[in-house]
């Protein structure tokens, strides 16, 4: 594995870390915000590994589902967890008035820890292909 993509895994597992901490303290806006790099993250790494790059989120989200989910490299929940969550990052940065619940981050951080398992886990079966 790459430099780069190790890096991002790691960016993504300190998001995470980051999350449960900010849920504990009650931060549910940047809890989620968090949570929602923890994915982001792994999709970017999964993209590097077959040297794609994207400059947006929505860029990269979208590139991640049609890579990633339509093929069925990856279960396509993982694409739908990565974009309800973003809509959820996007509520908690701007939306003034509305608020996102302790409930609703508790989630996105469980499917965060199984879209990192699941990003290492392909990386690392994939690793074969990526060293050639």
């Amino acid at each position: 594995m790459n430099k780069d993509i190790a890096s991002l895994l790691e960016k993504a597992e300190r998001s995470l870390s980051a999350a449960r901490s900010l849920l504990d303290e009650g931060h549910h806006d940047f809890a989620v915000s968090r949570a929602y790099y923890a994915m982001f993250y792994v999709a970017e790494a999964l993209l590097a590994s077959l040297g794609e790059a994207y400059s947006s989120h929505g860029a990269v989200i979208s590139a991640f589902g049609r890579i990633f989910a339509k093929s069925g490299k990856l279960d396509p929940k993982f694409h739908r967890w990565l974009i309800d969550a973003q809509d959820l990052r996007n509520v908690g940065d701007y939306g003034v008035g509305r608020t996102i619940t302790a409930e609703q981050v508790k989630e996105v951080i469980t499917q965060a820890q199984k879209f990192i398992a699941a990003g290492r886990a392909y990386l690392i079966s994939n690793r074969g292909a990526e060293d050639e």
